[in-house]
């Protein structure tokens, strides 16, 4: 069975706004991860993510605050780093989802193996990213542009925001 919330799916309905996410996660190696705790409330931590064969992988350190979040409450959102000034002028993005913990040790050991830098890194917790949403932010002359994406099969929506008092428009 296709999976339609996984990044393949993004890639395929949407490939020029997945370019985009892509490369705006591509800019920085660190990124930061919002997990829920068991009594619900936030945690922010830093990550490292790769999107390779289809998927987004979140992997971690065995015993990591983060993984133990993750099996609690699979539910996360994923922000790209901001860089170091405040111009951002790819914007920034953020991918909200639900994390699937794969705990098969071939799976782990083939995963590993495949990015030379880090196969001696065990052991470690790995967890394939379901999307549930993803979102660019931009900004253009006066106007903040949000473009989301939800995995129904419905086209981006692109918000318009500008610095008067006028309403949010949809393009």
């Amino acid at each position: 069975m296709t999976r339609t919330n996984n990044w393949a799916a993004f890639e395929a309905a949407e490939p020029e706004f997945a370019k985009l996410v892509r490369e705006r996660f591509g800019q920085y190696p660190h990124h930061v991860l919002a997990t829920l705790r068991k009594d619900g409330s936030p945690r922010v931590s830093g990550l490292n993510v790769e999107i390779r064969g289809g998927e987004l992988w979140l992997g971690m350190m065995a015993g990591s605050l983060k993984a133990q979040d993750l099996r609690h409450d699979p539910r996360f959102a994923l922000h790209s780093n901001p860089g170091p000034d405040d111009t951002m002028p790819d914007g920034d993005v953020r991918i909200s989802g639900t994390a699937v913990e794969i705990t098969d040790p071939p799976e782990l050991h083939r995963y590993a193996e495949e990015d030379p830098e880090n196969a001696d890194t065990h052991p470690f917790h790995l967890f394939r990213a379901e999307l549930t949403e993803v979102v660019r932010t931009t900004v253009k002359a006066d106007d903040l542009i949000i473009t989301t994406w939800h995995p129904d099969g419905t086209p981006p929506r692109t918000l318009r925001r500008g610095n008067d008092d006028e309403p949010a428009r949809e393009d």
